[in-house]
């Protein structure tokens, strides 16, 4: 990374992942491109649980840390949460990856079904491919936007899907730092762009084609090394025609610094963006 600059666009880990860059010499170009926004509604929590009380649902799916957090959060201030525990008791818990089963466990909450590296819609449905669905009712913890392609398999198997909402997604409310990335990156400054989400990548491009420059960030990132979190967020670029050069594995933060570091470090792929993926 030395001498390198590299574009950051995680808001809430943007300073660490930063301070991660300058440790291994290079510069860090900060432009957060999403912001985390609360959207609990109380009352609508409430209604859910007691209505629970009559018809409680047979399976939860927690899909991230920040959304379970969120979600205990409410039921503490609404006096709820033994209630919540109750139920989750009587229930089967999947969670899709570590930092939901963090906090589940924080609470002494069962985990039964636990989604295997990477921790993507897929793994999450190979854990339940055994269990029967029809009939069902799922409890979906939220993360930043509806996973819809869960929500259509679990339909599709004769369940009733209840999404939870926490929080949402957006743009932040400043975009003038992803409006400088966009210029950077068309006078080739910039080495190499970390996406760590999905959104983040959706997010520069809005922020793109609003200014009438999608076309030309399109050309800046053929140009540059880009790298991504994990397969989710892979998937996501390449569906808007972005070349993944680098994915972190698994889909931590540790595996995607030392892969960029890696990539960056390699003389062989300075300058040859074809280069095969990092892993």
């Amino acid at each position: 990374m030395k001498d390198k600059t590299v574009a950051i666009l995680e808001s809430r880990k943007g300073d660490h992942i930063a301070s991660l860059v300058r440790k291994y010499g290079g510069t860090p170009f900060l432009a957060p491109a999403l912001s985390e926004i609360p959207d609990v509604d109380p009352a609508h929590i409430h209604e859910l649980i007691h209505g629970w009380n009559s018809t409680p649902p047979e399976i939860f799916i927690f899909q991230t840390g920040v959304g379970t957090r969120e979600l205990f959060a409410a039921t503490d201030s609404l006096g709820l949460t033994g209630a919540l525990l109750r139920l989750l008791d009587a229930a089967q818990v999947i969670v899709r990856g570590p930092k939901p089963a963090t906090v589940l466990r924080s609470r002494k909450v069962r985990i039964d079904r636990a989604a295997s590296d990477p921790f993507t819609t897929h793994e999450v449905l190979a854990e339940m491919h055994e269990t029967p669905l029809r009939g069902k009712r799922i409890v979906v913890q939220r993360y930043g936007e509806t996973n819809r392609e869960l929500q259509a398999a679990l339909e599709s198997e004769g369940a009733e899907v209840i999404e939870i909402v926490t929080y949402r997604w957006a743009l932040p409310e400043d975009t003038a730092p992803l409006q400088r990335l966009i210029d950077a990156l068309g006078r080739d400054e910039i080495d190499l762009v970390a996406f760590t989400s999905a959104s983040q990548a959706s997010n520069l491009f809005a922020v793109a084609q609003y200014h009438g420059k999608e076309t030309s960030l399109k050309q800046s990132l053929v140009r540059t090394l880009v790298a991504s979190i994990g397969p989710v967020c892979s998937n996501a670029l390449r569906k808007l025609a972005v070349r993944v050069d680098i994915e972190a594995h698994p889909p931590k933060l540790g595996p995607f610094i030392d892969a960029i570091n890696a990539a960056l470090s390699d003389p062989q792929r300075n300058g040859a963006r074809d280069a095969p993926h990092v892993r």
